[in-house]
């Protein structure tokens, strides 16, 4: 695993390139640009890495590489039937739109349940 921060120059809407703890194309954990608390997934999320481009960071700042286990998890259908786990005591969700902006709409939803 290794941790980089993402350099990406985006040609449409700002897009915020977060850090990332990443082993192939798998995602463990980020943190939020402008942050410094590491967000955790209960398991890991596949991230497509086309066009993409990050920095390998000689100093990792995930304290602890290992994911945290959330009993916060629900279970949240998406507009198109999908199912994503999303954790509101977290504030994190399995989507692309959660992915890639940081945030999403099934959050809210999950922690009005």
């Amino acid at each position: 695993m290794k941790a980089v921060r993402e350099t990406t120059v985006w040609e449409t809407e700002f897009q915020p390139n977060h850090t990332y703890l990443i082993d192939g194309d798998k995602i463990f954990a980020y943190i939020k640009v402008g942050k410094k608390k590491p967000i955790y997934f209960t398991a890991p999320l596949q991230m497509n890495l086309k066009g993409r481009k990050f920095i390998d960071l000689k100093k990792n700042p995930f304290d602890k590489p290992t994911p945290v286990v959330s009993s916060t998890i629900v279970k949240v259908a998406g507009s198109k039937g999908e199912m994503y786990d999303v954790d509101p005591v977290a504030g994190t969700c399995t989507c692309m739109g959660f992915t890639y902006r940081g945030t999403c709409k099934h959050i809210g939803t999950a922690s009005s349940k």
